[in-house]
């Protein structure tokens, strides 16, 4: 960019044109403009908004004899970013705009309108400001190589700096850009040190807390080495002395802290009116628009933050762009030794030593006869004069001539052997190779002319295209082949002269008039992006209306590849489909009918039911409303809601079957699994997502966890089981015992919890499932095995897989805590807890989703019921902040509790196995019953882990779990004077004495 300033600045002193666009109207240096290329160019994304910092003539025509003649054929534009450009963030206004201190250079004709972008400050009325067309604001900055945004403060209102800096600000600049966090450290009042009267740096001052004076770390006795940590405070010595005082005295009274009422930010904007009509400034809105701004070369702010020295900001020179820490340290750098290295480096020496250091240059100190006998010994290591001349070759010679004098040694024993041999460098693990590479072959050289050709400087990929050759030796002979190249460019200039540069030629729609010295620019790609409407009457992409003059070409992922005039140039100008249509004040908007998603659309001209046109709207009134405060002689037409705006490829989610952009909605690389990355608790960056693979692929390779991908929670698969990747049973995540569960299984299986519920990873409480529910048949599949859950509005009980393949409800209810909660619900008592003291309160886990909070229930239901009358959040809804219902849920209630995630997981799962096999007291064998007259009823065995009591009788552990039969088991009457008295289908867990050694 600096070199481009100076490039244009001979071009400033010239006579300059008067530059008008294809309507007519003038555009000036520092008006802001829309820039966008051919609509093939750009591949259907919006236009981009740039402010024009200087026109350009031709390149390389500032030696030409008639430069005043030429027209402009470049423009330099500082550009603005939309804030979905930089985040992923849903924006809410389309006319918010992120500055940036970024220029480029373009095509002057891709010049296409004009429009207005200012400060927020700047605006008195923002609502008014946004619904006048073409119209923008923006209240950060935001660098596109730190990737960060910065707040952008008025010069005026900084006022913490000395006064000459504050007025070099304020002569220079309009506005500074500074981090969040010193904002109001900049806009205080100038902070003085109390001891040298002179301002002091936020990095180099403290505050006393009690007298709440400032000091020079320096300043004070003894000076502070660091300020202190955050959470602790300081306090002067003379402050520190009367607290010491009033402490002896017994009279210590605590003096309340005084608060500092901040100076409320300065703006233009008027008093709050009451509500009525709106204003109609005409002279306010033109000052606004027309507002001056100070530049200073070219741009009207600076960078002025944590890491700005202020002293430096007083140089013309000094960078005004976004800085960031520095990386010198001793946490991005090396202060240690190596252990293997230069072998002169000893473990015993210091640093700084003769022997530590490595003298290059000693033949600079020979003599006269030293010099002769060196240049002897150099004619008989090699004859070669481009060896000779080469820099590799030359420097080593002299770093061996040098070691071999300084170690006693004959300038004789530096041979071609000797230059060859690998060596060993300081703060080198390995040895240095030869010096020089092998001689390049005639076909070595053409692959990389080729691939230097294709690739330019990118030097790995020109080495994969040289197959024979390592990086280094690349690098290498990259540096020769470029001198080589120049040398020959160099000696043609001395032989031939230097060429004349020609004039190039110029656009025949850039049109300089030579009597009024104007210019007409602009592209002719109007007619491209505007389509004739064919004979069938089409639907617009966005609003569906199928009345419009002009149909424009549609972005990529619409119902259609159209859209109306209206939804075109918003799309065009705002990149917002969804946004309600501008009106300007000179001509007022007619036909504004209500649609059926109840956003506004106009047509123009419509005739309505009855014949007659439609009214005008009346001024004053809110262009999307109630249906009831609407002109009712506007007719209503039916419309579908406009699909969200994309400009990225779309993906189809098998969970929610919706399509979402490429980075919501992820994409298995191995397997092509496709679903919203909030269903599963996945992150990704941007340069990840087309290196992601599920769970399942990942450990195939990995193989950190089982091989066999059944879920632990369904019933055993007969047969080779495969999970589809179009399903979304394809999400599963390991279980504590390295198993695999589904996701959905997991989630909507109430005694299941995750070690971390962010990832979803590590499913833990599978062995906490009561028995029942696992011998319980499936109304589904009609088998045993799984664990089943219960329908939530009746009484089937089915495997969660199974409902979710059938087509059930799945999803998420918020329900009132004010209300009582079901307590029968097996979620609620999942989600809430009982304090007894004496009432009989009840305590719940609340959350908050889409601002309705309260109780958050799982909810599986039988696809015949009707839901309608219910609110129902889907697995992949998401709210303002892009967090899923199932994400919400997890964080609330699938977790496991702080108090237990402090242990290690097999502890936890010790615990549970525990809590499965303890000894119930009710259930203890009576003292007239011994281990050894339990006998199993089926097998009639008396050696068995644990016995227990069923209607039958008792049982040994192997036949309790064994799969009933068809045909009959004789069953054996114990003696029940022998047997203790049990509930039926209770479990008798024997003590240690009844396990038979």
């Amino acid at each position: 960019m600096a070199s481009d300033s100076r490039e244009s600045s001979s071009a400033n002193i010239q006579i300059k044109r008067t530059v008008l666009l294809k309507s007519g109207v003038e555009v000036k240096v520092n008006d802001h403009v829309y820039v966008s290329p051919s609509w093939s160019t750009r591949e259907g994304t919006p236009y981009s908004i740039g402010r024009i910092m200087e026109f350009l003539r031709p390149e390389g025509s500032s030696s030409s004899f008639d430069f005043d003649a030429l027209p402009y054929t470049r423009v330099r534009l500082a550009w603005y970013y939309r804030p979905r450009d930089v985040s992923d963030r849903p924006a809410g206004d389309s006319r918010l705009l992120l500055a940036a201190i970024y220029s480029e250079i373009c095509d002057i004709n891709q010049v296409r309108a004009k429009c207005f972008v200012v400060h927020r400050n700047k605006i008195s009325d923002l609502a008014g400001w946004k619904k006048r067309p073409d119209r923008f604001y923006f209240v950060r900055l935001f660098d596109p190589y730190l990737k960060k945004e910065f707040e952008i403060v008025q010069t005026t209102d900084v006022t913490n700096v000395p006064e000459h800096v504050r007025n070099t600000l304020v002569e220079r600049y309009e506005y500074v850009a500074a981090e969040k966090e010193v904002v109001p450290d900049l806009t205080d009042a100038l902070r003085v040190c109390d001891t040298c009267i002179v301002w002091c740096a936020n990095l180099e001052s403290v505050q006393c807390d009690r007298c709440k004076k400032y000091f020079h770390m320096h300043c004070v006795q003894p000076p502070l080495q660091a300020k202190p940590s955050r959470g602790y405070g300081w306090t002067c010595a003379p402050c520190s002395r009367r607290h010491e005082e009033e402490v002896d005295s017994r009279a210590a009274v605590r003096h309340a802290t005084p608060v500092t009422a901040k100076p409320p930010l300065k703006s233009n904007a008027p008093a709050p009116r009451g509500r009525g009509r709106p204003r109609k400034d005409r002279t306010q809105a033109e000052k606004e628009e027309n507002f001056p701004v100070k530049h200073f070369r070219l741009w009207p702010f600076r960078y002025f933050g944590q890491y700005t020295l202020v002293g430096d900001t007083l140089d013309p020179e000094d960078l005004i762009f976004p800085r960031a820490a520095t990386r010198v340290g001793p946490k991005y750098q090396v202060t240690g030794i190596p252990d293997n290295g230069s072998p002169h480096l000893g473990p015993d020496e210091e640093r700084g030593g003769d022997k530590t250091v490595e003298v290059l240059g000693a033949v600079n100190d020979f003599t006269p006869a030293e010099m002769s006998e060196m240049e002897a010994c150099l004619r008989t290591i090699t004859n070669d004069e481009k060896s000779r001349s080469s820099v590799d070759f030359l420097t080593e010679v002299v770093r061996q001539f040098s070691d071999a004098t300084l170690n006693g040694k004959s300038l004789s024993s530096v041979t071609y052997k000797t230059l060859n041999t690998p060596r060993i460098e300081k703060w080198k693990a390995q040895p240095t190779r030869h010096y020089t590479d092998k001689e390049w072959s005639r076909e070595e050289i053409v692959a990389f002319e080729d691939a230097i050709a294709v690739h330019g400087a990118e030097l790995r990929a020109v080495r994969d295209e040289v197959v024979v050759r390592s990086i280094y030796e690349v690098v290498r002979f990259y540096g020769h082949w470029k001198n080589s190249k120049l040398g020959e460019e160099n000696e043609r200039i001395r032989t031939y002269g230097r060429p004349s540069t020609p004039i190039p030629s110029i656009q025949s729609n850039s049109k300089p008039d030579g009597l009024n010295n104007c210019q007409t620019i602009g592209l002719d790609d109007d007619e491209s992006s505007i389509i004739v409407p064919p004979s069938k009457a089409p639907a617009c992409g966005a609003c569906r209306t199928r009345d419009s003059k002009i149909w424009w070409k549609a972005p990529k992922g619409l119902q259609s590849n159209i859209l109306c005039d209206s939804c075109g140039v918003n799309y065009r100008k705002y990149a917002d489909l969804n946004m309600r249509p501008t009106r300007d004040e000179s001509t007022p908007a007619v036909g504004v009918v209500p649609s059926g998603s109840g956003q506004g659309s106009v047509t123009r001209g419509r005739p309505n039911g009855s014949g007659s046109t439609t009214a005008e709207k009346r001024e004053g009134t809110p262009l999307v409303g109630p249906a009831s405060k609407r002109s009712k002689t506007a007719s209503s037409v039916t419309s579908t809601p406009p699909p969200p705006s994309s400009n990225v490829p779309q993906l189809s989610c098998c969970a929610c079957s919706r399509n979402g952009p490429v980075g919501k909605v992820i994409k298995c690389k191995n397997c092509g699994f496709s679903v919203h990355a909030a269903s599963i608790g996945t992150t990704l960056s941007a340069d990840k997502l087309d290196d992601w693979r599920c769970d399942l692929c990942e450990n195939e390779e990995e193989q950190e966890a089982s091989i066999y991908h059944d879920c632990l929670l369904c019933p055993r698969p007969r047969g080779t089981a495969h999970i589809r990747s179009g399903s979304y049973l394809r999400a599963c995540k390991v279980t504590e015992s390295h198993g695999w569960a589904h996701v959905l299984c997991s989630v909507f299986t109430p005694e299941i919890n995750f070690t971390d519920s962010s990832t979803m990873r590590s499913v833990e409480g599978i062995t906490s499932i009561p028995h029942k529910r696992w011998i319980t048949q499936c109304v589904i599949c009609q088998q045993k095995g799984g664990a089943v859950i219960k329908c939530n509005d009746c009484y089937k009980e089915y495997h969660a897989s199974c409902a979710w393949n059938q087509g059930h409800t799945f999803g998420f209810e918020i329900q009132p805590v004010r209300h009582r909660v079901d307590t029968t619900s097996e979620h609620c008592l999942k989600s809430s807890s009982f304090q007894v003291k004496g009432t009989r309160k009840e305590t719940h886990i609340t959350t908050m989703f889409r601002g309705e909070p309260g109780c958050m229930n799982a909810i599986v239901s039988c696809k015949g019921h009707d839901h309608s009358r219910r609110q129902i959040y889907e697995i992949c809804d998401t709210d303002d902040g892009g967090e899923s219902a199932l994400q919400v849920y997890c964080r609330a209630y699938k977790q496991v509790p702080p108090q237990v995630n402090q242990t290690h997981a097999l502890l936890r799962k010790a615990r549970r196995l525990d809590q499965l096999i303890a000894v119930r007291p009710e259930h203890a064998l009576t003292n007239n019953t011994s281990s050894e007259d339990l006998e199993c009823v089926k097998c009639l065995t008396q050696f068995t882990p644990k016995f227990y009591h069923t209607e039958s009788g008792w049982m040994c552990h192997a036949c309790n779990f064994k799969p009933p039969t068809n045909h009959d088991v004789p069953i054996v009457t114990p003696d029940k004077s022998q047997s203790p008295t049990m509930q039926p289908d209770s479990m008798l867990v024997s003590a240690p004495d009844v396990l038979v050694n």
